[in-house]
């Protein structure tokens, strides 16, 4: 079914208030759902238009939401800038990589992503310590971790918050608060770096990044709201969040098989 240019925008609103109010409601794992949603609920049809778009709305929404963590306290400029600046050659290598893969493979490939991503949900965080490595003593594991963390970044065309809260917390043993907030400035500088890269190869639709942003601002304000009441839900929240992306990566290996065999 084709839909209409009105259905499309509203759809592309409505998915990023969806992928805005999970990442405040449950403080992540909803930037890996902007893809399929933009795939086969939005219906932009080329794999790696989604992802470019998608990488541009996650750096948007992750820089919008580094704002708060900021004044509180919780970002750790100097360990972020140097995980980031690694992490942006790695996410340019890792995007130049992704778009040369057949856009079906690639989805494949981010399927099992998901389900990762699902898996890591279920097993938890686990709160760390106190910051335990000063920084002129950490700036190697950072850079290298950063590296690493932003090439399967760009590869997938992901935010990547699941793979750099734990490295975070391993190159500089930050506790997983200040992990929390230091990483959104990577997220965005990664998914930035990797939505030019795919912008420079025309692989973005630009008002549909707009919408889904607005959306993702207005979800997130929802989600905010709704996160103190639910609170003592939040593992139950958890629990269905990743089924839903199961069930999700199932249907995209279903899809992308389809497509290669045809």
């Amino acid at each position: 079914m084709i839909l209409s240019a009105e259905a499309g925008e509203l759809l592309a609103v409505v998915c990023g208030s969806a992928v805005g109010f999970s990442l405040a409601l449950i403080g992540g794992g909803g930037s890996i759902l902007a893809t399929p949603l933009l795939l086969y609920v939005v219906g932009v049809r080329d794999p790696h238009m989604a992802i470019g778009t998608s990488a541009l709305a996650v750096s948007a929404n992750a820089f919008a939401n580094l704002w708060p963590h900021a004044r509180s306290g919780h970002v750790r400029w100097r360990a972020a800038f140097v995980f980031a600046a690694a992490g942006v050659a790695g996410a340019w290598l890792g995007s130049s990589v992704g778009k040369a893969i057949d856009g079906h493979r690639l989805l494949a490939l981010f399927a099992l992503l998901m389900l990762l991503v699902a898996f890591l949900m279920l097993r938890g965080r686990r709160g760390g310590g106190p910051d335990r490595y000063p920084l002129p003593h950490a700036v190697p594991r950072l850079g290298a971790v950063g590296l690493a963390a932003g090439g399967l970044s760009g590869f997938f065309g992901i935010g990547g918050g699941f793979l750099i809260v734990p490295g975070l917390m391993f190159a500089s043993g930050m506790e997983i608060i200040n992990a929390i907030g230091t990483s959104l400035f990577s997220v965005g500088a990664f998914a930035l770096t990797t939505a030019g890269n795919y912008a420079a190869s025309g692989l973005v639709e630009w008002r549909i990044a707009a919408e889904f942003i607005g959306g993702g601002v207005i979800g997130g304000w929802l989600g905010a709201l709704g996160a103190h009441r639910l609170s003592r839900t939040r593992g139950a929240l958890n629990l269905v969040f990743a089924c839903v992306i199961v069930l999700v990566a199932i249907y995209m290996l279903y899809r992308s098989a389809q497509a290669l065999r045809g």
